[in-house]
């Protein structure tokens, strides 16, 4: 009777195999700090990397962004891993991952950087939103929301406004309104400086002591400062000297900052 002798499983053998490397490699980065092998650690979980960052990839971000910061994740899970826990490495890795991408999401992914605490009440925003419509048949209220949220009305209004802020437009994307042939950028619709507003600011500040000059008062002051005329034009308009033209003009000057400085000082 001739004697069987069992063959070791291949399939069966390389993980096994793999695993006591990957302890080996742990044990050598862990208790002596050899660089080496955490680098060979994280070359053999490149590929989970790649495979959870194209769970991620249709929210916007090219995927070799999402594997640089996953790899952050897979580093910090290689440096806080304790193999006396029972686990396995790529167990524990994962989550770490999964985390340093929702975190970039959180707080890269945004056009205008929102503080912490709207992001998070944003996001748990977006979770309940869902549920409350599907259970109401309707859009939830802004208190309902935040009752479910346990935040204050005025919270989940400013979540939600912080909300538009994930993404933005650009200066050279053409607007429409509804006409082919009359498409605008935002660039194109931003205002320019108007003087006007400056010189209509000085006119109300200058009414008040203008109402006490008399006409002629009145009459060489335009003509001095918004007409151009000389001292010696005015004299010549209004029959008299130019020197009896500059003591005109200083006296009503005199009026109108005197009217001025007094409404001012009432009102402070």
């Amino acid at each position: 009777m001739s004697a069987t002798v069992a063959c070791p499983d291949p399939t069966r053998a390389r993980p096994r195999q793999r695993r006591t490397e990957e302890r080996e490699l742990l044990h050598a980065y862990h208790e002596m700090g050899d660089s080496r092998a955490r680098d060979e650690l994280i070359v053999r979980y490149l590929p989970l990397v790649y495979g959870v960052s194209r769970r991620y990839c249709q929210r916007g971000e090219q995927l070799e962004d999402l594997v640089q910061v996953g790899s952050i994740g897979l580093i910090k899970a290689i440096d806080r891993f304790d193999s006396s826990r029972g686990v396995a490495l790529s167990t524990y890795a994962t989550p770490n991952i999964i985390g340093e991408i929702k975190r970039y999401f959180r707080d890269k992914g945004w056009a205008v950087k929102v503080p912490r605490g709207l992001l998070e009440l944003n996001m748990r925003l977006e979770s309940v939103l869902g549920l409350l419509a599907g259970s109401n048949h309707r859009s939830p209220t802004v208190t309902e929301l935040a009752d479910a949220v346990d935040a204050t009305p005025e919270e989940v209004m400013e979540a939600i406004e912080a909300g538009r802020s994930r993404n933005s437009l650009s200066l050279d994307h053409r607007l429409s309104s509804g006409d082919d042939d009359d498409e605008r950028s935002p660039m194109e619709a931003i205002g320019s400086l108007e003087d006007g507003f400056e010189a209509a600011e000085h006119r109300i500040t200058l009414e008040p002591g203008l109402d006490q000059l008399t006409p002629r008062e009145r009459s060489i002051l335009h003509q001095r400062f918004f007409e151009g005329l000389t001292q010696s034009q005015i004299a010549a308009n209004i029959g008299v000297s130019q020197m009896h033209v500059s003591r005109l003009i200083r006296r009503a000057l005199a009026k109108v900052r005197a009217e001025v400085e007094l409404r001012e000082g009432k009102e402070s």
